[in-house]
């Protein structure tokens, strides 16, 4: 697994404007370090998080995070701002959609998704062409399941944990699912059989799709790793830059 890339490497603000001439707008302050908010009244029940020394004149990447089911393991319940600290401090603004209490039954996570999307485009200064779903365990399944219904509304999809979800016709929209990135992140688990045969036949109907699809394998139990977040820092900036990761992977593509 490479080391993470040095800082002034990671620097969003030299390597996306060259790469695409992100937009300017008239500057304004900036706070001194990075911020998470979850109690302004436009955002609800979400959290954002600022990166550190935010510019309103630049165009950031937006990262919106599905962290998966509290149950799923009760003791590492998701912290955006210690998350977002490992990713990076500086290359993106993030969002994590929650449900308000008072929102009807028929809402799904897609529609939650979008809201969020909107409500921080409204507010700052995110490039419309760089929203990318970063997902964590169950959470990460419904990214993949969100990306390929909407293709054209995302960047690339990352999950952290969560396989594919095989059965489910998700290929419906094929051509536009090819152009759409997807990086899988997985714990080295041993002889699981079940796990293997999940992962071959995912890696085979990508193959036989022509979509793309990265996965790598990490050891340890801990999915929110420093190694693997700064393996999704580098992946989406790559993409971003339109640089391919200098990293080993397995890919179906």
């Amino acid at each position: 697994m490479s080391s993470r890339l040095p800082e002034r490497k990671q620097d969003h603000r030299k390597q996306d404007l060259r790469a695409s001439g992100g937009r300017r707008r008239a500057a304004g302050r900036r706070p001194a370090v990075a911020t998470v908010a979850g109690s302004s009244a436009w955002l609800e029940d979400d959290r954002l998080f600022t990166p550190l020394a935010y510019e309103p004149g630049y165009d950031y990447p937006l990262l919106v995070w599905l962290p998966g089911q509290a149950e799923e393991e009760p003791a590492k319940r998701f912290d955006l701002a210690r998350t977002m600290t490992r990713v990076s401090l500086r290359n993106f603004v993030a969002i994590q959609p929650v449900p308000a209490a008072d929102d009807p039954a028929t809402l799904g996570w897609d529609d939650l998704v979008f809201r969020s999307i909107d409500r921080v485009r409204e507010r700052l200064s995110i490039h419309r062409r760089r929203v990318f779903l970063v997902g964590r365990g169950s959470g990460g399944t419904e990214a993949f399941r969100i990306a390929c219904r909407h293709p054209d509304a995302f960047a690339g999809v990352v999950s952290i944990g969560g396989p594919f979800p095989l059965d489910e016709g998700l290929f419906a929209r094929i051509a536009e699912v090819r152009r759409l990135p997807m990086l899988l992140c997985c714990r080295q688990g041993g002889a699981d059989d079940v796990r293997a045969a999940h992962v071959d036949r995912t890696l085979r109907l990508f193959h036989a799709a022509g979509a793309s699809l990265a996965m790598r394998i990490y050891p340890g139990r801990n999915d929110l790793a420093r190694g693997v977040l700064a393996d999704v820092n580098r992946w989406v900036m790559d993409e971003v830059c339109g640089s391919p990761a200098n990293v080993h992977s397995l890919s179906a593509s």
